[in-house]
């Protein structure tokens, strides 16, 4: 951080610029976060993120239940830097005014996508509204497609558009390529009327559609998008830095003050494939929730087994996985002096 960062900080919030003052921020906490100071680069997000929005407007209607309000929570945003960075791009773009208002997130299952648009949503001070696919899909025929054009007609009629974020999240039911599909006709139809919503929505309303499977989408709809943001840039390293993020997340929640960050770290480091965020914050809140609270550390041994499910937890696998004695005493519940009494003996009767 940069003294001209403090005095520009300064001016913004002077001025009443509150862009200016939030862009500024968020570069900082970026800036942050890429020289390893993650704690606090989070914090500055979460605060940036749990704003309470200056502008609600009162009129937002949506009467033909297509779509359906989404309620925005405080929660952290768990991201490598690399796509963090993307978001004050989106930021940038949308507050230019010039029309780039449409953006796809393109990643597997549990990387992030849906939550990204709810911390946008957040920073953007607006309103998140969720296309309800249940209600759109129909049976009947061209029946979809007139759907499509009854989501984006009300889009468009709405009094405050500037107030707008509208998610169509996992659009891969509506937008797979129409040469693939096996009813190509119908198909076609919710695509084409996809593409001409978006090429006829008010460049006011920020959209943003998420998917797990890009490569199959119609190439005509990608290029309706300004940008496609790709969710598949995690590290082995970004993985083990969100677990642990999780992890000390979930453990507050939990009111349990006992963590033992150095050897959950080993246990997941130990994995050849880190599940991404979605699933790992799923693994680790049940091994907390199932752990007995009177023992320390039983969420330790816990997670060993959700993440190890193949595997038989026991001294000699253990030492093969390369865990010392004092991480045993805790995935054992036996004393390092008994560890060490036996592992003696077994190398005596050896």
């Amino acid at each position: 951080m940069k003294k001209k960062d403090v005095v520009d900080l300064i001016r913004y919030y002077a001025d009443g610029n509150d862009t200016g003052f939030r862009n500024l921020a968020y570069d900082i906490a970026i800036d942050f976060n890429q020289k390893g100071d993650t704690q606090l680069g989070g914090y500055i997000l979460s605060l940036l993120s749990s704003k309470t929005p200056t502008f609600i407007p009162q009129s937002v209607d949506f009467s033909s239940g297509l779509l359906r309000k989404v309620e925005l929570n405080n929660s952290s945003l768990l991201l490598p830097d690399v796509i963090m960075s993307d978001i004050n791009g989106i930021i940038n773009a949308v507050n230019y005014n010039a029309g780039i208002n449409k953006f796809l997130f393109a990643g597997p299952p549990g990387t992030g996508k849906t939550e990204l648009a709810k911390h946008l949503t957040r920073l953007l001070d607006r309103q998140l509204f969720m296309v309800d696919f249940e209600m759109i899909i129909d049976s009947h025929l061209g029946q979809t497609a007139k759907n499509i054009s009854m989501v984006f007609d009300e889009m468009n009629r709405q009094a405050f558009p500037e107030s707008l974020v509208i998610l169509f999240d996992e659009i891969d039911s509506l937008a797979m390529d129409r040469m693939n599909s096996r009813d190509l006709r119908e198909m076609g139809r919710a695509t084409s009327s996809l593409m001409k919503g978006l090429d006829e929505l008010n460049q006011n309303i920020v959209v943003i559609a998420t998917t797990n499977m890009l490569s199959y989408f119609d190439k005509a709809l990608v290029r309706r998008f300004d940008k496609v943001i790709s969710f598949d840039r995690y590290s082995k390293e970004d993985l083990l830095d969100v677990s642990l993020s999780i992890l000390e997340n979930e453990l507050k929640k939990f009111h349990i003050t006992s963590s033992n960050k150095r050897l959950c770290r080993k246990i997941i480091s130990t994995l050849d494939v880190i599940p991404y965020p979605g699933e790992m914050r799923n693994i680790i809140r049940s091994s907390i929730a199932f752990s007995d609270p009177s023992i320390p550390d039983a969420y330790v041994r816990n997670l060993f087994t959700a993440l190890n499910p193949n595997v038989k937890m026991d001294r000699h696998t253990l030492q093969e996985m390369g865990f010392s004695l004092r991480d045993m005493e805790v995935l054992l519940g036996v004393s390092r002096s008994t560890l060490s009494r036996r592992i003696n003996e077994d190398d005596i009767n050896e």
